[in-house]
């Protein structure tokens, strides 16, 4: 076939990064099938904190503009909130300083550095898009089916065999086995869900290399506490003594937050690669396309709609 818009594409995964680039497929006038092995409310996209921001993510030369791409699409999104799961929320990023991030960050409107009454030490005020997942992930798939593209429950074990002529793999952590790709890993992270005792800006005390993070997201459903960075650590159960060590050190910033009541406890497992973000075109044994867009650590739906947009010009020029 020509490749024109009439082609079909099978999109292999229903997380954010998998639905955002057959949004953009579907959109742009492309035959779009999502295969998925869960539904999107069950993938590790459905944990995520959702606070947009580069974090654990390579290579630093490129993200910048996938993150910034987002960025822009969410700041629209968050026009409606109730629809879309997006709103533009203050907070501070604690232990950060402008002079270490990227040329991306001077493109970031507002963020600047925070004043001594908004945190006790070195950090970064901004207001950014904060993402509700649990609205979000439902939102992209009805958006996705109203520009004509399907969602099927189906595992895929060999991306050879997946009936199309443009396969676009975005299967996250799947891609270990799936590929097979050996520098795909899994960077732990375990939540905990309070009642909100009326905390209305988020806060991270985060740093790239540490096991153990601090950080509180207010979103609809309760207030995120946080977190875990877990190397190659593949169990999903929580840990309760790590539970107990997440609101110790939340309150320790904000005491109302000890006598929260816990609503839920919650683990996913972030699809890192030691080799950053793998987003290529390449062709399948058979000789059609095959498209990558899998890696994206603790950044994927920082990410989602720069990579989705890389991903589809992959695409559009396919056989």
């Amino acid at each position: 076939m020509d490749g024109g818009p009439s082609g079909d594409v099978v999109v292999v995964g229903g997380g954010v990064i998998g639905l955002t680039t057959a949004v953009v497929l579907a959109e742009g006038g492309r035959r779009v099938r999502v295969w998925t092995r869960e539904p999107a409310e069950r993938t590790t996209s459905a944990v995520a904190g959702g606070l947009w921001w580069p974090y654990r993510i390579e290579p630093e030369a490129l993200v910048g503009d996938w993150a910034l791409q987002s960025y822009a699409v969410y700041a629209e999104l968050a026009a409606r909130p109730d629809e879309t799961g997006v709103r533009m929320v203050e907070g501070v990023h604690g232990g950060t300083r402008l002079d270490g991030l990227g040329p991306w960050a001077a493109q970031v409107p507002g963020l600047r550095a925070a004043h001594a009454g908004e945190y006790a030490g070195t950090a970064l005020w901004a207001r950014l898009p904060l993402v509700d997942m649990p609205v979000h992930l439902p939102w992209l798939r009805e958006r996705l089916r109203a520009a004509g593209g399907v969602v099927e429950e189906r595992t895929v074990t060999d991306l050879a065999a997946v009936d199309a002529p443009v396969v676009v793999n975005c299967t996250g952590l799947g891609a270990r086995d799936l590929v097979p790709d050996p520098g795909v890993h899994p960077v732990r992270g375990q939540l905990v869900v309070v009642e909100n005792p009326g905390i209305t800006t988020w806060l991270t005390a985060v740093d790239d290399v540490s096991a153990s993070s601090t950080y509180f997201i207010p979103q609809p459903g309760g207030l995120l506490l946080g977190g875990t960075a877990e190397e190659d650590v593949w169990s999903t159960e929580p840990d309760p003594e790590v539970a107990e060590r997440i609101v110790a050190r939340c309150a320790a910033l904000r005491p109302e937050i000890a006598g929260a009541r816990v609503l839920e406890h919650r683990v996913g497992l972030r699809p890192a690669r030691r080799a950053g973000v793998r987003l290529e075109r390449t062709a399948l044994s058979d000789g059609r396309t095959l498209v990558h867009n899998y890696g994206h650590g603790g950044a994927g739906v920082t990410v989602a709609w720069g990579c989705a947009r890389q991903a589809a010009g992959l695409v559009l020029p396919a056989a």
